[in-house]
């Protein structure tokens, strides 16, 4: 036999085959028990040694060869591929993270601000004593203190700071006015928790130092910032408060959006809500930092991010911005 001309046939079949049927088909008739590869190497005891050792070389590489090609063979074309799958189909998208509600309406707060010409500044969590209260007119042993569930930490003087407040003084004291500068960050208080109050908040403040800066230049800005966050007019409440590193101090109410005014669990059913605390920078704040109140003057704001996130949203409790619940916020 012409172990050639059966390799040749061998591979043109394997070629040819159309389905993995036709390949067994083609395996047995060359390789199996009555394969014709096997036939000849069964028929090699007859031939003589010299002729039987070059014929059984041949053959068992031949055999190796076909039985490559067969395991080699591949059935998938262009074609099969595309009637099997739909290349076209969207895929499965992968869980992808998100941005957190108090960090999207923080990033639209400073944008906000720096359309109206504020400069984003970031100061320590954990602060001295000077700068969170005596620098802001509220020396020690002095009541207004109590206004501030303060967290002391061991260490002489330290604590996490109460607010962002203490951020503008660190501000003036390397900076010469006039100065516009906002402050977003995170704040602790000792407090007991409820739909409106946590013990770990975002706060925001604002300052403005000028020549010549009244109350009415804060209304007009905070006009503007409440227009521009919610997207429509909104009617603001300024009333008298009381806050020792202002004076004027007064409060900025806003109708809570929540309820629509309707009174609800965060505004505690009184149909408005406090936003904000702020006032006429007090003179010994001036001083403090060596700036000169018969020449400088300036207003002063602070308000909570987590508040705006509820107002902007509807949110009813403070409590799930914290909650890590990813079904609450996979809504955002």
């Amino acid at each position: 036999m012409d172990l050639k001309d059966l390799k040749n046939r061998a591979e043109k079949e394997i070629s040819l085959a159309q389905n993995l049927e036709a390949l067994n088909e083609i395996s047995k008739k060359y390789l199996g028990k009555k394969g014709e590869i096997t036939l000849v190497l069964r028929s090699l005891k007859d031939l003589p040694i010299t002729e039987r050792k070059k014929q059984g070389q041949l053959a068992n590489q031949i055999k190796k060869q076909l039985e490559q090609a067969i395991n080699n063979k591949d059935f998938k074309t262009k074609e099969d591929v595309k009637d099997r799958i739909d290349i076209t189909a969207p895929g499965t998208r992968p869980l992808q993270g998100h941005l957190h509600p108090i960090t999207l309406v923080k990033k639209e707060v400073e944008d906000i601000f720096a359309k109206l010409g504020f400069e984003t500044i970031e100061g320590p969590e954990v602060e001295d004593e000077w700068h969170n209260f005596d620098a802001l007119n509220i020396p020690k042993e002095h009541p207004a203190r109590d206004m501030w569930d303060t967290f002391w930490l061991k260490e002489k003087g330290l604590l996490l700071r109460t607010h962002t407040s203490p951020v503008q003084v660190r501000y003036m004291e390397k900076n010469n006015p006039p100065l516009r500068i906002i402050v977003p960050g995170r704040c602790f208080r000792y407090e007991a928790t409820d739909a409106s109050h946590e013990i770990n908040f975002y706060h925001i403040e604002g300052l403005m130092i000028d020549k010549e800066i009244s109350a009415s230049n804060f209304k007009a800005i905070m006009e503007k910032f409440f227009q521009e966050f919610f997207k429509k007019q909104i009617k603001l409440r300024i009333r008298p408060s009381y806050f020792p590193f202002t004076e004027p101090s007064f409060e900025l109410d806003l109708e809570c959006l929540v309820c629509g005014g309707k009174g609800c669990s965060v505004c505690s059913k009184r149909g408005r809500i406090e936003m904000a605390g702020a006032g006429m920078v007090h003179p010994n704040v001036l001083k403090a930092v060596n700036l000169n109140p018969n020449n400088w003057q300036g207003f002063a704001f602070g308000m909570g991010l987590d508040r705006l996130t509820m107002m902007k949203y509807k949110i009813d409790d403070i409590r799930l911005l914290y909650s890590s619940d990813l079904r609450f916020l996979r809504q955002f």
